[in-house]
């Protein structure tokens, strides 16, 4: 891909937190901003919509109509890779990569596909986002080759420098906060401890399905989104547990809890207190669980941490 970089829209300033996402003038135009949420909301491997942004602020400055010569549109496909990955966007029977409705959702399952990869080599030098990134510009046989990001010496530092760019990008698109105005919340205030994959036999799986907060028994666990609860209770492993199903069909779980407040089929609020942290099930030591899932039961995860900032809660 290219790395041109053009001038913003002016646009009036507007901090709607769509997705997480900062919009108008310093942050995405707005014509453009349900796409990339969209685009990042369809990855189930837990893609930013920031990152989506970032990205196309350093391919095209977005513009649509951006022409390298060797990259088109605003996500700067190059033809041939266009021809295998563009997609049909919005439906109208053709693929058109100078089309935002086309091209935008394309990329977002480009790096949704390179982001699953990624996820695959945990011994590579960069995190999945970073490697996905790389891959994006170089393609994924430059990160095989190097086992991780292309140093700064391949290719005069241009993939070196679009990851770094991209990644310090991303908070100028953020539309940061501890409740987003998207209605989303931290399930508890305290310091993240294990991140989401991390392997170990700790897990029947071989690796973790959520992410924890390193918190003392007692802390209130609050819903992170309204929904309606369809679990409260002993969950084996997961000790004393909730599991809430929220209007955009996403389930969120929170573990190890020492009390319980409310019960199956109760209707919650955004923020709403639903019980207090313990160390219940198999835990070596008091701290909330919290997994996504795209269904109701264990092996349907998703990465939680990226599902909470793409709708702009701070973690």
């Amino acid at each position: 891909m290219a790395a041109a970089v053009l001038a913003d829209d002016e646009e009036p300033s507007l901090n709607l937190g769509a997705g997480g996402l900062k919009i108008g003038k310093g942050g995405v135009p707005a014509k453009y901003a349900g796409l990339i949420q969209e685009a990042a909301e369809d990855c189930d491997a837990g893609l930013s919509a920031a990152v989506l942004a970032a990205q196309i602020q350093q391919e095209s400055g977005f513009n649509p109509r951006a022409d390298s010569g060797q990259a088109q549109g605003i996500a700067q496909f190059i033809p041939t890779t266009w021809a295998s990955s563009g997609i049909d966007g919005n439906g109208d029977g053709k693929k058109d990569v100078w089309d935002p409705e086309d091209a935008i959702p394309s990329q977002g399952r480009m790096m949704c596909k390179l982001l699953k990869t990624a996820k695959k080599h945990p011994e590579y030098n960069g995190s999945p986002i970073e490697l996905a990134l790389a891959a994006y510009n170089a393609g994924w046989h430059r990160v095989e080759q190097y086992r991780g990001v292309p140093p700064e010496r391949f290719a005069a530092g241009q993939t070196y420098h679009y990851v770094e760019i991209i990644m310090a990008g991303v908070k100028r698109f953020s539309d940061e906060g501890g409740t987003s105005s998207s209605g989303w919340t931290r399930p508890v205030k305290g310091p993240l401890g294990t991140p989401y994959h991390a392997r170990g036999g700790a897990w029947s799986s071989g690796q973790h399905t959520g992410i924890d907060f390193v918190v003392p028994t007692g802390t209130t666990v609050r819903a992170v989104g309204s929904g309606t609860v369809v679990a409260a209770g002993p969950g084996g492993a997961y000790g004393n547990q909730v599991v809430i199903r929220h209007a955009d069909g996403h389930y969120s779980q929170y573990g190890h809890m020492s009390k319980v407040h409310i019960v199956k089929g109760d209707k919650v609020k955004s923020g709403q207190k639903i019980g207090i942290s313990g160390a219940t099930g198999n835990a070596s030591g008091p701290h909330l669980h919290f997994e996504i899932r795209t269904g109701p039961d264990y092996g349907s995860d998703i990465d939680p941490a990226a599902f909470l900032r793409n709708r702009g809660v701070k973690l």
